[in-house]
């Protein structure tokens, strides 16, 4: 039943982790289905854009009955590889880097980060969300010693090509960019590029948007 998903439109992916947070939501509310309508409602999206969407990977409902939460909760998890338990580590030990170490969400996801690096020497040995700090100098032998899927760049954006470039020739599969730079490397290498202030230039629009209204 599964449909082919090479072409998913990058707008659909976007919004499955909200399906599977707002499904995880209704989980531990003790709820066994949904509608779409309902689920709309939630989402902020049509009923018939929540089926659009589902179809890609092959509908998921039943008409009369709506979604069973547990198993589509289950399904888009698998869609997202969540059950893969992917490795991670984080590049930059400052605020940015501490504050995504500490983030709840990684093991909770099934993300294990396995370490912290920084080119401050002065942290090498301490600890930060429970993991190692390792200078920048061992990052070679560390990617050689353990299967490393995910880095997250928590770094500025000067020579954050060079370190982007220098984990891809060590193997990784996907990069994580805080850096405001967005990163064009090796199409073959995974790239979210994440910029904060986009969010919040949103939000000042939006609210712009509020009080010219009538």
């Amino acid at each position: 039943m599964e449909k082919e998903r090479k072409d998913v439109p990058i707008v659909v992916i976007k919004r499955l982790p909200r399906y599977y947070r707002y499904l995880g939501e209704m989980l531990g509310q003790g709820m066994t289905r949904v509608s779409s309508k309902h689920l709309s409602e939630k989402m902020g999206v049509t009923a018939s854009q929540i089926r659009q969407d589902l179809n890609f990977f092959g509908g998921f409902g039943q008409q009369g009955y709506g979604y069973n939460i547990e198993y589509l909760y289950h399904e888009i998890g698998e869609i997202l590889g969540l059950h893969k338990g992917y490795t991670t580590i984080i590049i930059g030990a400052g605020n940015l880097g501490h504050a995504l170490a500490n983030h709840s969400n990684f093991k909770k996801r099934g993300f294990r980060l396995l370490g912290v690096f920084d080119k401050n020497e002065m942290l090498e040995g301490s600890t930060v969300g429970g993991v190692q700090v390792y200078h920048m100098s061992k990052l070679d032998k560390f990617m050689r010693d353990n299967e490393v899927d995910i880095a997250i760049l928590a770094i500025p954006k000067y020579g954050i090509k060079e370190v982007a470039d220098k984990l891809v020739s060590l193997g990784i599969k996907g990069l994580w960019n805080f850096s405001y730079s967005d990163l064009d490397i090796d199409p073959s290498v995974a790239v979210e590029n994440v910029h904060l202030s986009d969010g919040l230039m949103t939000l000042s629009y939006r609210i712009t948007q509020n009080q010219t209204q009538p």
